[in-house]
């Protein structure tokens, strides 16, 4: 078979410059240290390694929306533990003050110690994170979410929005704990009624539960008890928000009463000419219970009269109702920090594991592109060699 000096020329520089491009592209391996460049390199490949590169990033923006978190809740974690000291040292202060053997003046001073533990306590409730945004507002970030107001009673200026940060598919956990969580919403410790106690009380006695059992008969409103003489015994007279009135005849302390669905226990042992009245209250505040109970101590007549016994039982069931309260919260921000370990972990294995494959579907073996770089190296050496050899032949040569 013929073949023309054209066809030569054209077979062999295709030739050389295929085996220029294959040296060019273990070069650009070599100095990358990936076996696959382009997609044209392994189509296949390239989609697998697009993939899990994605899924690597999406895993490391999770970690760091994790770290965010955990920064977050561990602020309020420790906060939290912090209030939870600060309210059984206050609940200690609130029984030495209370003690009848002191005078007004270290009264005074326990009631001292006490505004500045509730100082510290206010302080906590509105601290701030490294971004300068209020940690206890929920979603009112910018706003103090606890303050006086005209009347000195403790106000709640945020909200019950829980800020939520997405750590894994389909998953996220709030980085932060609303202040009425924390502080406010604790339930009231008798039920579904608060109770206030009058100034001419003479008995000794309290209120230990006054809860609905059944909402479907219960009128809501305000309750007024009165216990009278009757003959040399006390009968209770109960008014309820309509005015209609109840008589429980010979009251036993012992026995619960009933009315309009709800059911009232009176422990002690109240005087005839005794009153007090019920109303709705769901839910008690750890900061109003406190600001209360400073107001207590400087009353002069803190331990000395029925009813200021009988508030002084009460303040110490809210706070302590409180008190767990802000256990809760802080129990919150613990499980939210453990579960963000947990996923934490999980996203480490994964990065593992996505990198393993990446690296088997792109890491260049060194040793083995090194040998077949020589190789083509010879191969393309070899074939410049005879091409320039059979390019120089001429028939003149020869003649």
């Amino acid at each position: 078979m013929r073949i023309s000096t054209g066809q030569m020329f054209h077979q062999t520089t295709t030739s050389i410059l295929n085996r220029q491009s294959d040296t060019n592209r273990i070069l650009e391996q070599l100095s990358t240290g990936k076996k696959i460049n382009t997609a044209g390199d392994d189509p296949v490949a390239a989609i697998g390694i697009d993939n899990l590169t994605q899924q690597n990033a999406l895993v490391d923006q999770y970690v760091k929306n994790i770290d965010y978190a955990k920064n977050r809740l561990g602020v309020t974690e420790g906060k939290l533990g912090s209030a939870e000291t600060l309210i059984a040292s206050m609940r200690e202060q609130l029984q030495r003050g209370a003690n009848g053997s002191l005078s007004q003046t270290e009264r005074q001073m326990v009631a001292e110690e006490m505004r500045q533990s509730l100082d510290e306590l206010m302080s906590i409730a509105n601290t701030k994170d490294e971004s300068g945004r209020y940690l206890f507002a929920g979603t009112e970030v910018n706003q103090l979410p606890f303050a006086f107001d005209a009347n000195g009673e403790i106000i709640y200026s945020g909200d019950s929005g829980v800020r939520d940060s997405v750590v894994s598919s389909g998953i996220t956990i709030g980085t932060n704990v609303p202040g009425d969580t924390a502080f406010m919403n604790a339930p009231n410790p008798l039920g579904d009624y608060g109770v206030n106690y009058l100034p001419s009380q003479q008995g000794d006695f309290t209120v230990q539960k006054a809860s609905i059992f059944d909402d479907n008969v219960h009128v809501s409103g305000t309750y007024t008890f009165d216990f009278v003489d009757n003959a040399g015994v006390i009968d209770l007279q109960i008014t309820d928000p309509n005015g209609a009135t109840t008589t429980v005849p010979n009251f036993d302390p012992t026995n619960p009463v009933t009315i309009n669905g709800m059911e009232v226990k009176v422990e002690g042992t109240p005087a005839a000419g005794d009153s007090f009245t019920l109303e709705p209250q769901e839910t008690v505040s750890i900061l109003d219970t406190l600001n209360q109970a400073l107001a207590y101590l400087e009353d002069p007549d803190a331990v000395s009269t029925p009813q200021n016994k009988s508030i002084l039982a009460q303040l110490l069931n809210n706070v302590d109702s409180g008190q767990n309260q802000v256990s809760t919260a802080r129990g919150i921000a613990g499980n939210s920090l453990k579960s963000l370990e947990s996923i934490s972990t999980n996203h480490a294995e994964e990065k593992v594991v996505n990198s393993s494959a990446l690296s088997l579907l792109e890491d260049l073996d060194y040793a083995e592109a090194i040998t077949e770089f020589e190789k083509q190296q010879l191969a393309l050496n070899a074939v410049s060699s005879v091409f320039g050899q059979v390019g120089s032949l001429s028939l003149f040569n020869y003649i």
